[in-house]
């Protein structure tokens, strides 16, 4: 079995009241779960921040990108009758 650390988190009752029908019915226990549903957050999220450290690299690099007010005024217009192309990326944008 790999080593694993213990970790306590408080969740509401109601969480825990699902948390325990949903061990019960699939024959898993509470730890397994949890540990499923944190282990997929943490995956998800990780994946996230290192994508958003790397484009900010990128950013104070100078590459090229779009602008906040730029790409809002493009995602604006989605779903209008003047909707607009997508913006294309700048020097220092």
């Amino acid at each position: 079995m790999p080593k694993t650390d213990v970790v306590t988190t408080r969740v509401k009752p109601e969480t825990k009241a699902k948390l325990r029908a949903i061990a019960e019915s699939t024959k898993r226990s509470e730890a397994y779960l949890a540990n499923e549903a944190i282990e997929a957050f943490v995956e998800i999220n990780d994946w996230q921040v290192r994508e958003i450290e790397v484009a900010l690299a990128e950013a104070k690099a100078g590459a090229p990108g779009v602008t906040h007010e730029r790409m809002a005024e493009y995602l604006g217009s989605w779903g209008t009758d003047s909707e607009l192309v997508p913006p294309e990326p700048e020097k220092g944008g």
